[in-house]
């Protein structure tokens, strides 16, 4: 896992959402199995960036991270070049951190026909090595709501992932027209996103199977986020296989993401909760 942030300007209101990887505040090497970590970032790779204009009277998800571990409907506007590097602390089953670094693009117009994002993932951060890839196309529907599906995790190594073959999902985002207005203009309080997928989605890591926490997942996932300040979201999730929360921060007047959060909360899969950072800083070419 992804990876999902505008960026505002006296002429563009929506120039990028979110797109990640993560920072962690320890160093370390590259882990037996990629983790739970990083499925949420190859998870939310659907989410490089979002919405830009509005070409309608509508309201769109504030600029600001919106979830850790589950995909958005939501894709890019335009062509944009991404990168960031990410972790969390402790990995499931483990007392060690994890890294992930990824890199990546998209293209195209959602409102005319659909935006593509390519991107690839290097588990081994210290020797960019490693490699999978991710593909996700994003097409806005009605009143702001947006639909993506997505193949995850292409090209792994088995040695050094945890999930069997590639991830394919497809999800659905809306952020709600009726309530008061955002203190982002053009943007909704309150968002929510509901999809489902197989691969890291449903099928659980061998370490939650020998643990007696079973072999599958929901294979569903959902979000909700809310505007609790102008650059502050509050999120909850379900990633298919557990609880996550987290807080989606916007620092500064540019297009980095930032996002603090914990993930497996419950029982119902690894051994533990963990610490996850967040972030990331797209580059338009071209709107």
């Amino acid at each position: 896992m992804p990876f999902k942030l505008y960026f505002y300007t006296p002429t563009h209101r929506h120039l990028t959402r979110l797109v990640f990887a993560v920072i962690a505040t320890f160093a370390g090497s590259v882990a037996l199995a990629q983790g739970t970590f990083e499925g949420a970032l190859q998870k939310k790779m659907d989410m490089l960036l979002a919405p830009v204009k509005v070409m309608r009277d509508e309201l769109l998800p504030n600029p600001v991270l919106q979830s850790l571990t589950a995909p958005s409907g939501w894709g890019g506007f335009g062509t944009y070049v991404f990168g960031g590097i990410g972790g969390n602390y402790a990995q499931p089953y483990r007392q060690r951190g994890d890294f992930i670094s990824f890199a990546g693009f998209c293209f195209g117009n959602p409102e005319k026909a659909v935006n593509v994002a390519l991107s690839f993932n290097a588990t081994d951060v210290s020797k960019i090595s490693n490699f999978s890839g991710n593909a996700s196309v994003s097409r806005r529907v009605f009143t702001g709501s947006s639909i993506s599906a997505g193949v995850l995790q292409l090209f792994a190594d088995p040695k050094f992932s945890d999930a069997p073959g590639a991830t394919i999902y497809v999800a659905f985002s809306h952020s709600i027209q009726s309530l008061p207005s955002s203190l982002n203009i053009g943007c909704s309080k309150l968002s929510y996103t509901i999809g489902i997928g197989s691969g890291r989605f449903y099928m659980k890591s061998p370490k939650d199977i020998a643990a007696g926490r079973g072999k599958n997942g929901t294979a569903v996932f959902a979000s909700v986020s809310y505007e609790l300040l102008k650059k502050v979201n509050f999120n909850a999730e379900w990633s298919g296989m557990n609880l996550g929360c987290s807080f989606g921060i916007k620092p500064f007047e540019s297009p980095l993401a930032l996002g603090v959060g914990l993930t497996n909360i419950t029982r119902y899969s690894s051994d533990k909760p963990n610490a996850s950072f967040v972030i990331c800083y797209p580059l338009s070419i071209n709107r």
